[in-house]
């Protein structure tokens, strides 16, 4: 079956990193646009980061831009988000989600927490 299972989420303080880790299985993971959304307590899921299958191209939000840097290794079945400089405000459970587009279904992860706090 389809899985999306995240790591590398805890706790750091203010200005430090983390690298979250997605691991695939059960699905073409090459074949998908990955991302990373993110949500806090008492509000939406925002996106965070995507990448495209092949990795050519990546789109982030603009809070996080400079700071956060996705990538992908499609040898593994797995994407990775580099969080740099984090803030308190990047507090939130961080999901992993794989695109299906238009005509295949779509894949969410369990999410990891991160906590920014000192």
């Amino acid at each position: 079956q389809v899985q999306l299972v995240e790591s590398g989420g805890g706790l750091v303080q203010p200005g430090g990193s983390l690298r979250l880790s997605c691991a695939a299985s059960g699905f073409t993971f090459s074949t998908y646009v990955m991302s990373w959304y993110r949500q806090a307590p008492g509000q939406e899921r925002e996106l965070v980061a995507l990448i495209t299958s092949a990795g050519g191209r990546t789109n982030y939000a603009d809070s996080v831009k400079g700071r956060f840097t996705i990538s992908r290794d499609n040898a593994e079945n797995t994407v990775y988000l580099q969080m740099n400089s984090l803030k308190p405000e990047d507090t939130a459970v961080y999901y992993c989600y794989a695109d299906g587009g238009r005509w295949r279904k779509n894949y969410w992860g369990q999410g990891t927490q991160v906590t920014v706090s000192s």
